[in-house]
């Protein structure tokens, strides 16, 4: 019944809200995550109740500045606007941006983009605090995917905010053991993969981390495209003109050259392993194309998680991964028993159980589809880090060191926000952040430093946007060697109030 490729029905047309409904009235704060991540049975219920009430944060914002904007000339307006806020977003606005009401229009746009930078503040100090996200523990994985014959997952997704998620919820995976870097398109860059690679390689001959590098085990480098099942010819990757056979050639193409990076520079290439998944951003389903014997991918095969989802009932009900193990096995081209080969089926089958619950999570509470089909992200972030970022459609990505270097990226981010926001009046937040290891001497004023030059040519590249007022920006610097929150360094918006420090 199943082949691989045999491509799944196409779920029924629903038409995407322009923005998700904003009337819920649950906690004006981020609900306390104390207790330890949930056994599988009550994990989807869990997993909803964490991202609806984190994007309902968010959500609240317009709403709550249409109510204060209808008041401004009131004679208590201060208190009462003060009193709103507090109430529903869990914070009080900066005064000087409201003092002068009586004489002007309140700046909507700088009280807009405060509200998004603290409401992130709240919720990534209470992430790495609380750890909400927290599966099992690194060890375990590691010595799992060790008995897969892998010693480090790095995972490079495309940027866009739909596949935000795709490590601790379309995968569920421990985003805490494996590497997460994103890019539009899911164009990794190849330098950047091979130094990790490096690193890896070193720590392991060096100080036997994550494992001796005797042991036989491999690098497995995996690349996310995605693509629309609703309307693929609009919604799809837009670094690909939502075109998923170019997508997903593109993002074969860059694992092949870093396959071949290695194999040039270290003559090593047998401890690289790749993988290529398609998401579709509609319904989390995936598409796991399967290497060969010879490891090498095809774009038109793969296995399709909805198809197994839909006519396989024992393997979405019962869980069986010994289910999906026998039919992976059973698949044309995958008749090799050798240990990489049987080891590569092992990681597959705990992805596809993985995104078979993810299925059922978006079945159970999205109604089989995501509403917001489209780009829904809330604000943009740009830098190195964003660890706590695990939820769909919440921010667009652009990881770099330079403003240069991510230039593609940052413009397809800048796009995407000319029509969710600035169309509409309202600013684009951008949060800059710079992780740094605290271990290194300097590397806290490294960081800070970085930030502000990130900052300075963000707003010279989109100089006309941020001269009429329609980007604002908070910098943050974490230091990724300890578990504490990020701090905040700097942010555009006026404001005498220090609530963000």
């Amino acid at each position: 019944m199943f082949n691989s490729r045999q491509k799944s029905k196409r779920p029924l047309q629903r038409q995407p809200l322009a923005r998700p409904t904003r009337t819920r009235a649950d906690s004006s704060r981020l609900a306390n995550y104390s207790a330890r991540y949930p056994d599988a049975t009550n994990e989807n219920q869990y997993l909803y109740e964490y991202e609806r009430k984190t994007k309902d944060c968010f959500d609240k914002i317009e709403n709550v500045l249409r109510e204060i904007s209808a008041i401004q000339h009131e004679s208590d307006f201060i208190n009462s606007a003060q009193s709103l806020a507090k109430s529903q977003l869990g914070f009080v606005l900066p005064e000087n941006l409201l003092n002068d009401c009586w004489i002007k229009s309140l700046d909507i746009g700088q009280l807009y983009a405060w509200c998004v930078f603290e409401t992130f503040r709240y919720f990534s100090s209470e992430f790495f605090i609380q750890q909400p996200l927290v599966r099992e523990s690194e060890t375990e994985f590691q010595n799992f995917i060790q008995s897969c014959g892998f010693h480090t997952i790095d995972v490079s997704p495309c940027a866009d905010g739909r596949l935000a998620h795709v490590i601790s919820y379309v995968l569920r995976l421990p985003y805490k053991a494996v590497r997460r870097k994103s890019y539009a398109g899911a164009m990794f860059d190849v330098e950047d993969s091979l130094q990790k690679w490096v690193k890896t390689e070193m720590l392991r001959h060096r100080e036997g981390k994550p494992n001796l590098a005797s042991d036989n085990t491999r690098y497995l480098k995996i690349a996310v495209y995605h693509f629309s099942s609703i309307k693929p010819e609009h919604e799809g990757c837009a670094a690909h003109g939502s075109n998923v056979q170019i997508a997903a050639a593109a993002a074969k193409e860059k694992l092949l050259n870093f396959r071949q990076g290695v194999e040039n520079s270290f003559c090593c290439g047998a401890s690289i392993d790749l993988l290529l998944i398609g998401l579709d951003t509609d319904t989390d389903s995936i598409r796991i194309h399967m290497p060969d014997a010879e490891g090498n991918m095809d774009i038109d095969s793969y296995v399709d998680t909805m198809a197994l989802y839909q006519h396989a009932s024992s393997m979405r009900q019962n869980a069986d991964e010994k289910a999906i193990l026998d039919y992976l096995e059973k698949l044309p081209g995958v008749e090799s028993d050798t240990a990489s080969q049987n080891g590569m089926r092992k990681l597959i089958t705990r992805l596809i159980h993985g995104n078979l619950q993810q299925v059922e999570y978006v079945k159970r509470y999205h109604g089989g589809n995501y509403q917001d089909i489209g780009h829904q992200e809330r604000f943009i972030g740009m830098g190195i880090g964003f660890e706590e970022i695990q939820l769909r459609n919440l921010t667009y990505f652009s990881y770099l060191k330079t403003v240069e270097e991510g230039a593609k990226d940052l413009d397809v981010g800048i796009k995407i926000f000319t029509g969710l926001n600035i169309k509409r009046g309202l600013p684009v937040p951008v949060i800059i952040r710079y992780d740094y290891h605290g271990l290194v001497p300097g590397a806290r004023a490294r960081a800070e430093s970085r930030c502000h030059q990130l900052e300075a040519a963000l707003r010279q590249r989109y100089s006309d946007l941020a001269d009429q007022g329609y980007i604002h920006t908070l910098l943050m610097v974490r230091d990724c060697n300890s578990d504490t929150k990020a701090e905040v360094i700097g942010c555009s918006v006026s404001t005498s109030n220090e609530a963000l420090h």
